[in-house]
């Protein structure tokens, strides 16, 4: 019999243990191990059977168990104690009061379409939202001032099971926002804050806004569920990367504009700082630019701004961070279609609406303008961009190197900052406390993995085995629920009991099941994946999990094929590919597996940060060289699997590749792990678990991830944007700069280079003095760089590792001709060649490559 109405009743809790509402209320507890402590003892059962959720954990338990507690003096004092530091947390000052930058920004909004907080929150799909979810963690460890802003879905992303033939099958379970860890921003009146977008086929689409606690960072959340908006609009926020291409631009003008509109109501009714520096988590909330730019041109209480200056203004205070090196991965609609909802009276009324289509036009590298492309937008209306790896920045620079195809790759204006994770949410509870046995404390992450050295190696040991033995029983579980969901009968289940062992090496891999990232790569030859698995010395075992997008075939093909395989017999008791693949299951993964396995096709792996958890828990790494192992790898901190980079042919790269990763475990991996002393530990395996926490451990931290935004993204967008929005005379100025200097740079030439000094037979120190005569048109010399640009050639006398040299203006002629002088030592033996060029000089450039022009010898 099913209900007509549904609700949840919120509990009233007893005046001792309101506490416990507040403690409930932010989220810190999924990172705070105290006080799940305090959940815990409320009532143990239900906290595990409640899936270790404090809202639907005080919505469960009794009056009676209350009334209990509430006597409770010991549950009292712990309570207390919870509560007090949670207040403490959320007030003292932290590194940004303390010793962050004096001239940062005081407020920065974090725009992303999914955040992976914890699994109470289901509100992520992978690897990017889990990224923005750690950002959010570090940066209220940090004390650093972002407000997240994002999206909530009805049915969040799905859950995943399979079919009797290991078929992927997806379910779309509704979450009730009130039994979230979640509240209505609300007006003064108590009437629920909403925003309204203008769309083309009928009424504003309208959304209330939510708020989460990430510690002391908020993060609001729209929703489209509401009574005002018809249907086909209140199922613009159903699900995560659901829908056709108009429901997904629906989702990102939520996102962007409707995520802007949504801020400001909050700073108007909290008193929270405007935010100074707002960035962009990959393009999907790029659309938050075109509402800046209508606030500043034709909002009736913004300045009336120009567009042009309006879009110095926004791009000098946005941050782009792009993580995908593959272009599937961006979304790219219909210039038609988005033409319908940002004409001039669509959802930026008033803005211009071919200078919007413009920004995202794919109108470079042969592009006829028809596709609208979400990353084009990003970085034309960001002033600062990056990728999340030093690999993916190159891979990136070379993506998007039509956007500024007059300058090689190296200077195209994208860095890169490498990815972190959050150690309090993904580091085992019993490592720290490992750790802490030697005097090591857990709040100071810089130097806590240092405490490795100190640590007796039979400790370590025991330990791991502990997690690994935690690991197999979470697994033996998942895989009896899975087995019974797919219609075995519980009586054919018996072998589960043995299946997996926490004395064998035991390897991870949980990744989206892309295609790039060849999750089946270890099944290319079946029949030496099953010797490694059973061989009766040094067996190995295989804990995998993942899931494939709903409209991907091709990846739930590939889940099938492991499935498949688990299911045999003869190797099931070594291999499980574990369902639903989400935080809670991660967390007893990452600690559990002695090696960390990750075999994407280079340089397709943007970053991936799977592999970081692994080493915070004394995991080794076992992977192709892309992404962040790329950068960190040195040799001794886990194991490289040699990429056959060149070879076109997919399947033989496959080949090559599988084999040497089947030779890298049989040969060094499993015997390292089973090479033990006579007390029965492994030495050298331990040798590289120690580097592996004390060269890795630091770097790998979000907290270093976010220290870096801080200091070369926020800080200088902050600066630069004061500059500009100073009565915004700077914006227009620089906004004038730019039309005169585009509409003059057809008359900029270099003319003639003459070099003198260095003879017939250049010597190392001797020193070469250039000259270079050119011709600036309207432009003044103040206006140009002029560059001497050497360093090595190859044989067709391409530069490679060139150094800049600014030569001087000495002489100026008629006709905007000018002479520029300059020196260079010739320091390096060898092949050596130099050009001149002129580049477009403005204090408000981040780059010389920002408008896109230079002028060379021709």
């Amino acid at each position: 019999m099913r209900a007509i109405r549904r609700f949840t009743v919120r509990p009233v809790l007893p005046a001792e243990l309101t506490a416990l509402g507040e403690l409930a209320g932010n989220l810190r507890w999924s990172w705070h191990p105290e006080t799940q402590d305090v959940f815990e003892r409320v009532d143990p059962v239900l906290w595990q059977t409640t899936g270790r959720d404090p809202v639907k954990l005080l919505g469960s338990v009794g009056r009676a168990r209350l009334d209990e507690l509430a006597r409770d003096e010991g549950f009292l004092a712990a309570l207390a104690a919870a509560r007090a530091d949670l207040q403490a947390y959320l007030t003292e000052d932290r590194w940004y009061q303390q010793r962050g930058p004096a001239d940062g920004p005081s407020s920065i909004a974090y725009f992303s379409p999914e955040f992976g907080i914890t699994a109470v929150l289901p509100q992520y799909s992978g690897g990017l939202g889990i990224l923005a979810g750690d950002h959010l963690k570090a940066a209220s460890d940090l004390g650093v001032p972002i407000v997240g802003v994002g999206l909530l879905y009805k049915h969040g992303y799905f859950k995943q099971s399979f079919s009797r033939e290991g078929w992927q099958q997806e379910k779309y379970p509704v979450l009730d926002p009130d039994e979230l860890p979640i509240s209505l921003l609300r007006e003064d009146d108590g009437t629920r804050a909403t925003i309204a977008i203008s769309m083309p086929d009928g009424p504003d689409l309208v959304a209330r806004i939510w708020v989460a606690s990430v510690g002391r960072v908020p993060l609001l959340m729209l929703d489209t569920d509401v009574e005002e908006n018809p249907e086909h609009y209140v199922g613009v926020t159903d699900r995560l990367y659901g829908g056709n291409s108009e429901h997904r631009l629906r989702q990102e003008l939520l996102l962007g504009i409707g995520g802007v509109r949504a801020l400001r109501a909050y700073s108007r009714i909290t008193g929270h700082p405007s935010p100074d520096v707002f960035h962009t988590n990959e393009g999907h909330a790029g659309f938050l630019g075109l509402e800046r730019i209508r606030e500043l041109t034709v909002d009736e209480a913004g300045p009336r701004l120009d567009f042009d200056t309006a879009l110095e203004v926004g791009r000098a205070s946005t941050v782009f961070t792009t993580h995908t090196p593959v272009p599937a991965g961006i979304d790219r609609f219909p210039r038609t279609l988005v033409e319908q909802y940002l004409s001039d009276a669509g959802a930026v009324p008033g803005v211009p609406g071919e200078r919007v289509l413009a920004l995202g036009a794919e109108d470079y590298e042969g592009g006829d303008g028809a596709v609208f492309n979400m990353a084009v937008m990003g970085f034309r209306l960001a002033q600062r961009a990056n990728g999340v790896s030093q690999l993916h920045g190159h891979v990136s620079r070379e993506m998007f190197n039509g956007l500024w195809p007059a300058f090689d790759e190296a200077e195209v204006p994208i860095g890169s900052i490498t990815n972190g994770v959050h150690a309090p949410t993904w580091v085992a509870r019993e490592v720290f406390e490992l750790a802490g046995e030697v005097g090591a404390d857990p709040n100071d992450l810089d130097s806590f993995w240092s405490a490795a050295d100190k640590i007796p190696s039979r400790r370590i040991w025991d330990v791991k085995r502990q997690l690994r033995e935690r690991l197999v029983a979470d697994a033996r579980r998942r895989m009896e629920r899975s087995y019974l969901k797919r219609g075995h009968a519980r009586a054919e289940l018996g072998w589960i009991e043995g299946a997996l062992d926490p004395d064998v090496l035991t390897i991870g891999f949980a990744r989206r099941a892309a295609s790039y990232k060849r999750l089946t790569l270890l099944l290319r030859d079946p029949a030496r994946l099953k010797r490694l698995l059973t061989d009766p010395e040094r067996p190995v075992q295989l804990v995998m999990a993942g899931k494939a997008h709903p409209a991907d075939d091709g990846g739930k093909k590939l889940i099938q094929a492991i499935v498949q395989l688990a299911d045999d017999p003869e190797v099931r008791h070594r291999i499980a590919y574990l369902p639903n693949y989400d935080i809670a299951m991660a967390q007893p993964l990452y600690p559990g597996c002695d090696v960390w396995l990750n075999n994407p096709l280079r340089p397709y792996e943007a970053c991936g940060t799977s592999g970081m958890k692994a080493a915070l828990n004394g995991g080794l790494n076992l992977s192709i060289l892309d992404g962040w192992w790329d950068e960190w790898y040195d040799g001794e901190n886990g194991w490289a699997i040699p990429s056959a980079d060149g070879v076109e042919d997919t399947d033989k790269r496959d080949d090559l590749e599988a084999a040497a990763l089947y030779d890298l475990i049989e040969n060094e991996v499993a015997p390292r792990f089973y090479d033990v002393d006579e007390e029965g530990v492994p030495t050298r395996w331990l040798e590289m678990l120690r580097h592996t926490l004390k060269s890795l451990g630091p770097k790998v931290l979000a907290t270093r991830m976010v220290r870096d935004y801080t200091k070369q993204l926020y800080v200088p967008a902050a600066v630069n944007a004061r500059r500009l929005n100073d009565d915004y005379a700077g914006a227009a100025e620089l906004a004038g700069w730019k039309r005169r200097v585009r509409g003059g740079w057809p008359g900029v030439r270099v003319e003639h280079v003459e070099s003198t000094g260095v003879g017939d037979v250049p010597e190392v120190g001797a020193v070469m003095s250039v000259r270079a005569f050119v011709a600036l048109g309207d432009l003044s010399a103040d206006d140009v760089a002029v560059q001497l640009v050497h360093g090595r050639t190859t044989s067709e006398d391409e530069l490679r590792d060139t150094s800049i040299t600014e030569l001087s203006v000495v002489e100026t002629y008629e006709g905007g001709r000018h002479r520029f002088d300059g020196d260079v030592t010739l320091d390096q033996s060898g092949a050596f060649g130099y050009t001149v060029r002129v580049v477009p000089r403005h204090p408000a450039l981040v780059s010389p490559a920002e408008l896109g022009v230079v002028a060379l010898p021709s």
